[in-house]
């Protein structure tokens, strides 16, 4: 029987990196987003609007996808306005395709934030969970967006009849533009100022970060376990952690990124320095180095999303992923992280994102 994807936020970092892997897997693929961005080969786009209804069934009308693997979000201004927005985006979506009854699986994105909670509650509150974060633990008495995505997946598969999967990676690493949770670019195009003005690579987070072990997820790594998951039987109805499948020390990594760039790294001196303030008035300057070098993107903004950055670095906490359930449901991938940064950063370099 032929599959026939629908990644839904097509753009983005896993989105896009998902939609490759899916083509080159020789599933038929369709792409949604607001706006198409960069064409990707053998990718059929389709744009509409998530909160729009109509627009759904309009540029749906031709679509019957088998497989439904959602990987995008909307940032709002607190909590409350978050859970109603993505909701409504994964309630919309599954609607629009109910009539056509050819749904068997959907897959959703979400992240740690399902175990760690606001930033309020391990910062201020003092809430912190048992790390490593395993799926069986329970949800938090907080109000949490990723909660409601899921409880719109699991309120359609019962009316619909398809089976589901949710999928938890830790700051995602990997090529797109634009992208509201960007790590990897964000310190790449950070290293490159630094390399520019002969600044030092200063660590912007919290002793606890610095010292203590982590993981991160390629977008690769998590694209081949959305397509593990919604093919394999005993991968059904289940929540997996997904993360490299290593572990380290930002300490260890920071020293190894300032390397890569040639620069000098400046490490915990016991305080936060945020990055998001270290790149406020630094627009002028990258401005200067796309023209210099001939750069595709001169917009800092475009590029950059500090904010995101210094949630995660600035954590009071070691935050570490078990992958126990995935190794012991047949899922084995695996990538070293340093290969992870070293290859995004090439990429953007034959791009001419970076110098």
């Amino acid at each position: 029987m032929e599959n026939i994807a629908l990644v839904v936020g097509s753009t983005g970092i896993t989105g896009s990196n998902l939609a490759e892997e899916l083509i080159a897997q020789n599933w038929t693929t369709y792409g949604l987003a607001r706006n198409p961005g960069i064409p990707i080969k053998g990718l059929k786009t389709i744009q509409a609007n998530l909160l729009n209804e109509e627009s759904l069934s309009v540029a749906l009308k031709d679509v019957c996808p088998t497989h439904v693997l959602f990987t995008t979000w909307m940032r709002k201004d607190n909590e409350t306005e978050n859970i109603i927005v993505n909701s409504t985006m994964v309630s919309n979506l599954l609607n629009a395709l109910a009539p056509k009854k050819s749904v068997r699986h959907v897959a959703l994105v979400t992240g740690l934030k399902h175990y760690l909670g606001p930033f309020e509650a391990y910062a201020k509150a003092g809430i912190w969970p048992e790390t490593p974060v395993r799926e069986e633990h329970p949800r938090l008495a907080y109000p949490n967006f990723y909660y409601a995505q899921e409880d719109a997946v699991y309120e359609a598969a019962n009316r619909d009849h398809f089976t589901w999967s949710i999928h938890r990676p830790h700051t995602v690493i990997g090529y797109a533009i634009g992208n509201l949770m960007n790590m990897g670019i964000t310190l790449a195009v950070y290293a490159s100022i630094c390399k520019e003005t002969g600044a030092k690579f200063v660590w912007p987070g919290s002793a606890a970060q610095w010292n203590g072990i982590s993981d991160v997820t390629d977008a690769k790594i998590l694209a081949k376990q959305l397509i593990w998951a919604s093919t394999a039987e005993n991968a059904r109805n289940q929540a997996f952690n997904i993360t490299n499948g290593d572990v380290f020390r930002w300490k260890w990594l920071w020293e190894k990124i300032a390397a890569y760039f040639g620069i000098e790294a400046d490490g915990y001196d016991g305080s936060i320095r945020p990055l998001e303030k270290e790149m406020a008035d630094k627009e002028d300057i990258w401005g200067r180095m796309a023209a210099q070098y001939g750069l595709k993107e001169s917009n800092l903004h475009r590029l950059t999303s500090a904010w995101h950055t210094d949630l995660d670095l600035g954590r009071p906490l070691e935050v570490m992923t078990d992958m126990s359930k995935s190794r012991k449901y047949g899922f084995t991938a695996f990538e070293s992280t340093e290969d992870s940064f070293v290859s995004l950063f090439q990429k953007l370099k034959q791009e001419k994102i970076i110098p």
